[in-house]
């Protein structure tokens, strides 16, 4: 293909993708292929001969296509959004042409530098302390990870080095202190509740240490507190464990629930003072709800000013804020800690800039080496909507999960509330017949969250909170407007009232 046919290849897929969305909501939401459906439509072994670009892109309508879920349909209120935006394709599309594994300053001086700040104009938009700006007093900053899992992974790496270092006896020298790291390994244990995102223990499974699930409750609204971590940090002192790492979450998976930063400050300052050797490392997961700190009003709301006292905080650009998979931004306090922990050189490696200490290198602050130019689209993002636009769309989703929020209570003879409106998220379930015991009313909602996803026209997903069955209603996604949530909340109805029929 040269220059000339990309660009009526171009062209053409650019038209194809803006009439995709301009007709996503003629299609249903979630794909309905036959696992192995793929296999059946392509040859086994690639063509020997190229094709022409006209044949290749009508396979995206006949055999891609159909095997996609429409993460930007209008009627997805499933898991969260994966927000994407005009300017953050182009963005994409810039750095494909650009494309190089970028993981020293010098491999693409550019890269490094706008990665950098655009981190620091998210960090100020989100209200987060100085202390995690490049240009702080600490020397934080943010590094654009693939996903939030790869964030507590990092940070959890980080962590673990930090931790052995400041509690490993410095007079201690080979094969004794080896002893001694894998002794403490065995010992040491990360945290998290019962409702933080499974990454947390996935880390902890890759990096050998222990994992710890706090029970969290119905009356502290599925949140950690601070007497709650105070027993659980009581807990592995009486049995002799180290607890390292715990994540603290800004809107939980199941719930959109935000862990009382306040209470857990409290809590681990009568365990090991914070800048205290052996201090616990806390990152804050803000994945999905942390788009909303672009909002004054919920940076008051959730105490983000008290991360200050935390290590490490991770946000998904690709959840909330308008930019594709993959943006997860992920800041540290002070960048030391990943650059010990993650620091290993080889000659090839070597340059001025480098050597001489003048730059940053990111390949010091993630788990790979290579990365993307992925700080593009969301330097197109922050310029194309500006903090006004993306405050307008964060509080115009969160209206719509306030509005579904009210029509669920106006129908109070058929659902429940659980938990929320919060950050565009209701958990809710179907309050049953007046004799229907616990085991009933799940059995009712899961018929009922069955009988609206066969729908096609809408997709919803659940969670078990306490033994209780819920449906979790998203309305974050960029697409879904008033008349969308209305026309679910109608569907939900309709197929309730024929379920209590039945």
């Amino acid at each position: 293909m040269d220059s000339n046919g990309f660009r009526n290849a171009a062209i053409s897929s650019i038209e194809e993708i803006i009439g995709y969305y301009d007709n996503i909501e003629t299609r249903n939401v979630v794909s309905t292929v036959e696992p192995g459906y793929l296999r059946k439509l392509l040859p086994t072994e690639a063509p020997a001969q190229g094709e022409p670009w006209a044949d290749i892109q009508k396979d995206i309508e006949a055999k891609i296509l159909p095997g996609i879920t429409h993460w930007q349909h209008p009627g997805f209120h499933a898991f969260f959004p994966c927000a994407t935006s005009y300017p953050s394709i182009l963005g994409e599309l810039y750095s494909a042409a650009l494309s190089g594994a970028c993981f020293n300053w010098i491999c693409s001086p550019a890269v490094t530098e706008l990665e950098t700040i655009v981190l620091d104009w998210l960090a100020k938009l989100l209200g987060l302390p100085d202390c995690y700006l490049s240009t702080g007093a600490t020397r934080g900053g943010g590094v654009i990870q693939g996903s939030a899992s790869e964030a507590v992974l990092t940070a959890m790496v980080a962590a673990r080095e930090k931790y052995l270092c400041e509690t490993v006896p410095a007079d201690l020298d080979g094969e004794a202190r080896d002893d001694a790291i894998a002794h403490k390994r065995s010992r040491m244990v990360a945290l998290a509740t019962t409702t933080t995102h499974s990454s947390t223990k996935k880390a902890a499974i890759i990096l050998g240490v222990r994992f710890m699930a706090i029970p969290v409750r119905a009356e502290d609204n599925y949140a950690l507190s601070g007497p709650v971590l105070a027993r659980a940090l009581a807990d592995c002192r009486a049995r002799d464990l180290e607890p390292f790492f715990l994540t603290a979450t800004l809107g939980t998976t199941d719930t959109c629930a935000v862990d009382d930063f306040a209470g857990i400050t409290s809590a681990l300052a009568g365990f090991v003072p914070a800048g205290a050797p052996g201090e616990v490392w806390v990152h804050v997961d803000a994945a999905y709800a942390g788009a909303a700190l672009v909002c004054p009003e919920v940076q008051a709301a959730t105490n983000v000013a008290l991360v200050a006292g935390f290590h490490s905080f991770d946000m998904n650009m690709h959840k909330w804020l308008l930019t594709n998979f993959d943006a997860s931004c992920l800041y540290v306090r002070d960048r030391e800690w990943f650059v010990r922990a993650l620091t290993v050189n080889q000659a090839v490696y070597g340059n001025a800039a480098s050597d001489g200490g003048l730059v940053t290198d990111y390949r010091e602050w993630q788990i790979p080496l290579g990365r993307r130019f992925r700080s593009l689209k969301v330097w197109f993002v922050l310029r194309s909507y500006g903090a006004d636009g993306l405050r307008a769309y964060i509080r115009r989703t969160t209206k719509l999960g306030d509005d579904f929020a009210a029509w669920l209570r106006a129908r109070a003879d058929l659902f429940e509330i659980m938990t929320g409106p919060s950050f565009a998220l209701t958990v809710f379930r179907m309050v049953g017949r007046p004799e229907s015991d616990e085991d009933e009313r799940n059995a009712l909602t899961k018929a009922l969250y069955d009988a609206v996803n066969a729908t096609g026209h809408m997709w919803v997903t659940s969670t078990v909170l306490n033994g209780r069955f819920g449906i979790r209603m998203m309305t974050g996604v960029r697409t879904t407007e008033k008349e969308h949530v209305e026309a679910a909340f109608q569907t939900l109805v309709g197929a309730a009232e024929e379920i209590l029929k039945s």
